[in-house]
């Protein structure tokens, strides 16, 4: 796997563990009150809050992935954008000569189709032509 898909899978990672760690907090976390204006909120007794440990093991999870994804992100190659530019060029002269490539096939593929549904044609042709004699 090259480092951009790792790259994304990483951040993919770090965003599923912050999606997790916030809607789990939401959903455990006591209820506050907001205001002097409010009344003060009633716990709901079935239901039990978050420990003080799960916090502190899902920030020690997302900043763990954070550290991968730092040393990811210096694993990436450094070049200048005469490098790159030149890359790119190079890249689109092979995305050109591939294109042609696949143009000349498609081309092929269609005469090959052409000259399969001519010949399927004259065969069922054929075919009821026979029948009719019987």
């Amino acid at each position: 796997m090259d480092i951009v898909s790792q790259l994304q899978e990483q951040v993919n990672a770090m965003a599923l563990l912050a999606m997790n760690t916030f809607g789990t907090l939401q959903r455990d976390a006591p209820p506050v009150r907001l205001s002097p204006n409010y009344p003060e909120p009633t716990a709901n007794a079935s239901e039990e809050t978050i420990g003080a440990e799960y916090p502190k093991t899902m920030s020690a999870a997302l900043v763990e992935a954070a550290k991968k994804f730092d040393v990811l992100v210096t694993a990436l190659p450094l070049s200048s954008e005469e490098a790159q530019l030149k890359r790119i060029a190079e890249l689109q002269e092979e995305n050109k000569a591939v294109g042609l490539e696949l143009e000349k096939q498609l081309e092929a593929a269609e005469k090959e189709l052409k000259q399969v549904q001519e010949l399927f044609n004259q065969a069922a042709d054929n075919c009821l032509n026979l029948k009719k004699t019987d």
